[in-house]
This record gives C-alpha cells, sequence and structure tokens, in this order.
C-alpha cells in the first residue's frame, strides 16, 4: 500500500464531468489499495473571473478580503470533488486550507506556509476516508483566510505530501509530461521519462510551465518524488506513465543536456556609467524588490578607469517602465545613462551532465551563430546556460538548439 496525494489543475476540473474523470482516477488508486489525498486547484477560469470581481469594486483592495474572495474558487472544486467521490462509492470529506490546516505567514496574497499539523488527514486516511483539501490557501497565524500566489496548489500537494510522508505526489495537468522543449514549438520534442528536481527547478525558473519553481523547491527540499501526468489519459499515477521528477542519484544515465526553455516578453534594462564603489548594486535592486519587480540577468563590466560600471539587467517587459521611473528617481544616478531594449528573449539550454562535460556552451554559441543570432547576454550556473537574444529569433533559437544537442525524436520512416 502507498500513500499518494493527487493534484488536479483546473483545467483538470474545469466542469462536473471533468471533476467525475479525475474522480475515476482517485477510485482506481484507492481500488490498487493506496491511501489517497486530493488537492485541487479552481476550475478553469474561475479565479480570474473573481480576481475581476475584486478590480470592479476597488483596484486597491483590502488584501485580507481580496483572499477571502478569490480563495473560494477551491473551496466550490473541493466540494464537487468530494461528492463526485462520494457517488462512487468512496467516503469522503472536503477540507478547506484552515480545516486542515494549513499554516501560513501574514503575507496575503503570497504567503508562505510555515507548517502542517498531519493528525487530521492522518486519522481520515486511518479511517478509510479520502480527504478532498482545497489548494493554494491556507491560514494566517491571526486566523485570517491567506492564498499562496502563482503556483499555490502545486505547493499546497507538495507541502502536504511532506507532511504526512507521502510515497509520491501526482500532478495532474493538461500535459502528460515534462518535454525536452515546448511540443508547440518544437513538433519533434521528446517526453522525458524522468528529470532531476534542479533540472526541473531551473526549467521552472527558466520558463517552462509544467511546474511552479516553489513546488519544485519543496520537493527537493523535503526528497517527495513528484510525477507529472494528462488528467486526460487513460492511465492513472501508479502505472508511472508520466515524468517522474527525483533526485540526481536517482538518475543512471545523466543527459549533457536534457531540455531548452525560453521566455518571452523580457526587457533589458542597461545603466551606463554607474558609480562603481561599495553598496551600489544593492541601492539600485532594492527599490525594485520592493516594487515586486523580478530581476533576473545581471551582466556588470568595470569600465578601464575603475570609476565606473556599466550594469544589464532584464525584468519583464510590462514592468520596464515603473524600472525606469524608479531608477530616475535615485539621486546616485542622475549622470547615468538608462539604456531600455524591449522585446528580448532567453533562451536556456539545462542538464545536470553539463557539470562534467566541457564544449557545451561552445555548442550553443556556434550553433546560434550559424543561424544569424546575435547573443546579447550570457548567464551560466553548473546545470545551464542562457542567453538573451531578440525576440524574434526565439523559435529558430529553440529549434536549431534542440537539433543541435541531439534532442529531437527519431520519426518513424
Amino acid at each position: 500500500m502507498a500513500r499518494i496525494v493527487v493534484k488536479f489543475g483546473g483545467t483538470s476540473v474545469a466542469d462536473p464531468a471533468r471533476i467525475e474523470n479525475a474522480a475515476d482516477k482517485v477510485l482506481s488508486e484507492t481500488k490498487r489499495g493506496n491511501q489517497v489525498v486530493v488537492v485541487v486547484s479552481a476550475m478553469a477560469g474561475v479565479t480570474n473571473q473573481l480576481v475581476d470581481y475584486c478590480q470592479q469594486i476597488d483596484p486597491g483592495c483590502d488584501a485580507k478580503e481580496y483572499d477571502a474572495v478569490v480563495a473560494s474558487g477551491e473551496q466550490i472544486t473541493c466540494g464537487l470533488m468530494a461528492l463526485a467521490l462520494q457517488k462512487l462509492g468512496l467516503e469522503s470529506r472536503s477540507m478547506t486550507g484552515w480545516q486542515v490546516p494549513i499554516i501560513c505567514n501574514d503575507q496575503h496574497g503570497r504567503s508562505r506556509i510555515d507548517d502542517i499539523p498531519p493528525e487530521k488527514l492522518n486519522d481520515l486516511l486511518q479511517n478509510g476516508v479520502t480527504p478532498v483539501v482545497a489548494g493554494f490557501q491556507g491560514v494566517s497565524k491571526s486566523g485570517r483566510i491567506s492564498t499562496l500566489g502563482r503556483g499555490g496548489s502545486d505547493t499546497t500537494a507538495v507541502a502536504l505530501a511532506a507532511a504526512i510522508k507521502s510515497d509520491r505526489c501526482d500532478i495532474y495537468t493538461d500535459v502528460d509530461g515534462v518535454y525536452t522543449t515546448d511540443p508547440r514549438l518544437v513538433p519533434l520534442a521528446k517526453k522525458l521519462d524522468k528529470v532531476s528536481y534542479e533540472e526541473m527547478l531551473e526549467m521552472a525558473a527558466l520558463g517552462a510551465k509544467v511546474l511552479h519553481p516553489r513546488s519544485v523547491e519543496l520537493a527537493m527540499a523535503w526528497n517527495v518524488p513528484l510525477q507529472v501526468l494528462s488528467s486526460f489519459n487513460t492511465g492513472i499515477g501508479s502505472d508511472l506513465p508520466g515524468t517522474i521528477i527525483v533526485g540526481e542519484n536517482d538518475i543512471v544515465e545523466k543527459q549533457i543536456v536534457n531540455g531548452i526553455t525560453y521566455t518571452r516578453n523580457e526587457s533589458k534594462i542597461t545603466l551606463i556609467s554607474v558609480p562603481d564603489m561599495p553598496g551600489v548594486a544593492a541601492s539600485i535592486f532594492a527599490p525594485l524588490g520592493g516594487a515586486g519587480i523580478n530581476v533576473d540577468v545581471i551582466v556588470q563590466n568595470v569600465s578601464p578607469d575603475g570609476k565606473t560600471t556599466d550594469m544589464t539587467f532584464t525584468v519583464p517587459k510590462i514592468d520596464s517602465s515603473k524600472v525606469k521611473t524608479l531608477l530616475e528617481n535615485l539621486d546616485f544616478l542622475k549622470s547615468t545613462e538608462i539604456r531600455i531594449a524591449n522585446d528580448i528573449a532567453k533562451v536556456s539550454i539545462i542538464g545536470i551532465g553539463m557539470s562534467s562535460h566541457t564544449g557545451v556552451a561552445q555548442t550553443m554559441f556556434t550553433t546560434l551563430a550559424e543561424n544569424k543570432i546575435n547573443i546579447q547576454a550570457i548567464t551560466t550556473s553548473e546545470i545551464k546556460v542562457s542567453v538573451l537574444i531578440d525576440e524574434k529569433f526565439t523559435e529558430l533559437a529553440v529549434r536549431s538548439l534542440h537539433t543541435a544537442f541531439g534532442l529531437d525524436q527519431q520519426q518513424a520512416s
């Protein structure tokens, strides 16, 4: 007997028929003798509608009441899922975040989970009850409903799996696993059987939208095996039809490059002649962080005289105007030129095998050069290389790199 947490995303529970389809998968798992905890997202489109209602009432609405509204989508789904399971003959109970309880901090809209006492869930499982937990939400220490922000339901599922010492956490979504790249962009992309936590974390952070980075971080910290699979296929998680995300030591054959990711709509900010002295970088990025702006690639070059430096970094294109305003308000940058280049894309190659192989970056740069794609900035880690390019070359870059690193699946002759 295994203990499994299964999570169904919004498209998997988009209407009553899909909820019943998901319930069938839960029933199949319990027939194998497994104990199952179900985590659900709101039905597709519901959260966006609830956010829109809040914006119509007050664009700057109180964060606590905002959370109370947007968390209701998951409450509806978990009640419907419990009903669907009961219809199939399973004893089931729906649980909101405060009932578990999933204890969070007071940062409404982007709370972090502090603790999940497992006693209630353990008692239900031991008594043959299948709990259905509302994802994306918890309860703050002051007793208010608090939501977890983007990827909140994935994070809920992994955190619950860690709390109850689950054998596996299955993430059912609208794709059947993790691919070497976006199959919509590259039809020859291959589904991966296994991916390391480290690779998946880089993929998630660098553009792959299958899992949110926070959920992968949690899985890695607590060594929770994750599986990504499709709710629209007939198989279930125990038949392992998806992609398993595990520790590096559990992967025997390590690919040099396992995936190509990309993000569009980036803006490149370049500061020319920044004073080169201690504390300047902190003074630049502190107001951006305070405004909730995500800064990514950072490159710095010191001028020959050693008195000034040029600094380049990227932000989401939607935030570029706000960044310009914030930087123009910094007194020590009054004589600094601020250049903004929009329509930038970031393309990355990722693989745990890169740390023990040479020539990987050379292959990437040569491939891009052969396709007349100019590199505007480069950043690296042990298992990834990212470059900034003109957005119009995104598809060409991804396809050519996918082929260059031997990731194209073989077509039947």
